[in-house]
C-alpha cells in the first residue's frame, strides 16, 4: 500500500522509466494511492503532452477517466477534448467516437465502431450494406488504418489491434487454422459465438480484438493483415 512520500516517489520514478510493464504497474498503483497518486498521473500527462502519445498515455487516460470524478474528467476534456491520441485521416473520417469508447474501456462498442469506420473507408456502398468486401481493403489509406490500430494499441496496453494480429499471424507461418484458436475466435473447430463468446476486456488473449474476420472470413482478414500500412512506421 502506498502510504508515504518515499513510496510515491518510487512510483513516480518507475513511471518515468523505460519498462512499459513497470510503467503500467505504477499507473495502477498510483491510481489506488488516492488524490496524490491521481495528481501524479495528471502531471505526467501534462509533462508528456508535447510528445507522441503511447500505450502509457492511453492507460493513464483510461485510469483517470474510470475514477468517475468530474474534476478529473473536466481536466481530461479541457486538455484533450477528443482524446489524447491524434486521429489523422486521409478521408476526413471522424475517429473520435472510437477513441471515446476505448477510453471508457467499452471494447464491444469500440469493435462495432471499428466496423463502421471500415465501411466508411470502403465507401457509400459498404456503408449501406454494413460490411466490407475484401477487394475494398486495398484502397484503404495507410494513415487511416494506422490511426485505427494506434487507438486500439494505446487503449489496450498493447494487447489489441491489427498490428498485433499480424505479428501473431506471421509468427504462426501465416497459418489461419492456428491463428483462430490463438485469438480465441475458434475452439475445437467451432467458431466463437458473437457477442457472448467473446471477451470484452483486457483478460482476453493478445489480438482478440477487433473482430474483423467475423465479417467475411479469411479473405477479408488476409487483405487487412497484408495491407501496406503495416510495412510503414506510423
Amino acid at each position: 500500500m502506498v502510504s508515504d512520500n518515499g513510496t510515491l516517489e518510487d512510483l513516480r520514478h518507475q513511471l518515468r522509466g523505460d519498462s512499459l510493464k513497470k510503467q503500467l504497474s505504477a499507473v495502477h498503483a498510483l491510481a489506488a494511492a488516492g488524490d496524490e497518486g491521481l495528481e501524479t498521473l495528471k502531471l505526467m500527462l501534462l509533462e508528456r503532452q508535447a510528445e507522441p502519445a503511447t500505450i502509457l498515455d492511453g492507460r493513464i487516460v483510461q485510469v483517470l477517466y474510470a475514477t468517475q470524478q468530474e474534476p478529473i474528467r473536466d481536466f481530461l476534456t479541457s486538455h484533450w477534448p477528443q482524446g489524447r491520441l491524434p486521429m489523422p485521416s486521409d478521408l476526413a473520417i471522424d475517429y473520435s467516437p472510437l477513441q471515446a469508447s476505448l477510453i471508457r474501456q467499452d471494447f464491444q462498442e469500440a469493435d462495432r465502431l471499428t466496423l463502421v469506420k471500415l465501411c466508411e473507408l470502403a465507401g457509400p456502398n459498404a456503408v449501406r450494406r454494413k460490411w466490407v468486401y475484401f477487394t475494398e481493403v486495398d484502397q484503404f489509406p495507410t494513415v487511416d488504418l494506422q490511426t485505427i490500430d494506434q487507438l486500439w494499441l494505446a487503449y489496450s496496453e498493447g494487447k489489441f489491434g491489427y498490428s498485433v494480429q499480424r505479428r501473431i499471424w506471421l509468427s504462426l507461418g501465416q497459418n489461419w487454422d492456428k491463428l483462430w484458436p490463438r485469438l480465441a475466435w475458434k475452439d475445437d473447430n467451432i467458431w466463437t459465438r458473437y457477442p457472448t463468446g467473446f471477451i470484452w476486456d483486457l483478460s482476453a488473449p493478445d489480438g482478440h480484438l477487433p473482430l474483423s474476420n467475423q465479417l467475411r472470413g479469411v479473405r477479408m482478414m488476409a487483405s487487412l493483415l497484408s495491407h501496406p500500412a503495416w510495412q510503414e512506421t506510423p
